[in-house]
């Protein structure tokens, strides 16, 4: 694993940073102020003084995570506690590392799946991870033992999408495939039978889905281009969301549980209004630009901000960027680059303004946000 620094401004002086040798470090208050020289002369009339205001407890403001998989991310999060995170991918392993310095790698899961991993999600208490891939099989392993404890066959075909929610007390796994079937399991059950299945008989492949707030209902979005909403009860389907030209890559529920983020490989993100009565029969909140999807048909994964409750959300892309976008304004608020390949996932701390990436260059990047370049 290695650590890598914020890289140095281009433009004016820019010359100087790379000849500048740091002749003094002071951190305080949370920031870090360096004095930078070229020469003698410089050090004691025309010393060039840089600020960086830091925003969280990274080692640096950019963390790059290398090494661990030998293939494309296809899904990386952070532990509900934000001590630790997980990637997973196409080389079927899942790798472990601990969020804070020194970043460690402490961790490589391999040999759960026989195929690509697809995705991956925590256990509420932190203690196990799921794993979906692509032959249908639903795994989850133990991170404290480092041991499979179940194996359902989930799915005919790549398990695509997975979430995790409470409902009714018990924890359930929502899981999404290619047979056009989503499906509720309780791994507290010694059957290995899901507990509900979602089926509109359309034989559409399932590419996302997520919760709603309360556990008590379900969202499935496809290659239909459509997000319907199912009741967990009932099992009939409530409403469906629709603006979508092109399939559905992921959903994300805001921190309030209001709000619906789906993004599609039309290139659009779409947030909806979820809440129970909303004033637009067509719940669209926000239409968002901005970030291509490429050509090659990924399912690019967004994600909200969490330490500001959602007041941004971000997603990744085919131009190698993530962008993030203010809420409220519906204006990007950052472009972000660092990755050689498309950027498939995005995931934020639970607590810091922290972002997590993952790319099809094999590697994660972490990031703080609304750190100043210089001051």
């Amino acid at each position: 694993m290695s650590v890598r620094k914020s890289p140095p401004p281009s433009g004016p002086g820019s010359a100087i940073i790379k000849r500048a040798r740091v002749d003094d470090e002071e951190v305080e208050n949370g920031t870090t102020t360096m004095t930078v020289a070229s020469s003698g002369e410089g050090q004691r009339k025309n010393a060039l003084i840089r600020s960086v205001k830091r925003t969280s407890g990274l080692e640096a403001p950019i963390v790059s995570l290398t090494g661990a998989h030998g293939g494309e991310i296809t899904a990386c999060k952070f532990d509900p506690s934000g001590q630790t995170l997980a990637a997973c991918s196409v080389d079927r392993s899942i790798s472990l590392w601990k969020t804070y310095p020194p970043h460690d790698n402490y961790g490589i899961i391999t040999n759960v799946h026989k195929t690509a991993i697809l995705d991956i999600a925590y256990s509420l208490d932190s203690e196990t991870i799921y794993s979906g891939s692509a032959d249908g099989v639903l795994i989850s392993t133990d991170l404290r033992a480092g041991q499979r404890i179940s194996k359902y066959s989930a799915h005919y075909g790549p398990l695509n999408s997975i979430a995790v929610a409470i409902s009714g007390g018990r924890e359930l796994v929502l899981t999404g495939g290619d047979d056009g079937i989503a499906r509720v399991w309780d791994f507290a059950n010694d059957s290995k039978e899901p507990v509900a299945e979602f089926d509109d008989e359309r034989d559409c492949p399932i590419t996302a889905v997520e919760w709603s707030k309360d556990g008590n209902q379900c969202f499935v979005g496809g290659v239909d281009n459509e997000v319907k909403v199912w009741d967990l009860r009932s099992l009939e389907i409530l409403y469906t969301l629709r603006g979508h030209t092109d399939t559905i890559c992921s959903l994300s529920l805001s921190p309030s549980g209001h709000f619906l983020a789906t993004y599609g490989l039309d290139s659009a993100l779409i947030i909806y209004d979820v809440r129970p009565f909303s004033s637009d029969p067509m719940r669209v909140y926000r239409s968002l630009t901005g970030a291509p999807a490429g050509f090659e048909s990924a399912l690019i994964r967004c994600g909200w901000s969490k330490h500001d409750a959602g007041a941004r959300i971000g997603v990744g892309g085919g131009d190698r960027n993530v962008t993030i976008w203010d809420v409220d304004t519906g204006k990007i608020a950052y472009k972000l680059p660092g990755h050689k390949g498309t950027v498939t996932a995005v995931d934020f701390h639970p607590r810091e303004p922290i972002i997590l990436t993952g790319s099809k260059d094999s590697n994660m990047l972490l990031g703080e946000l609304d750190a100043p370049d210089t001051a």
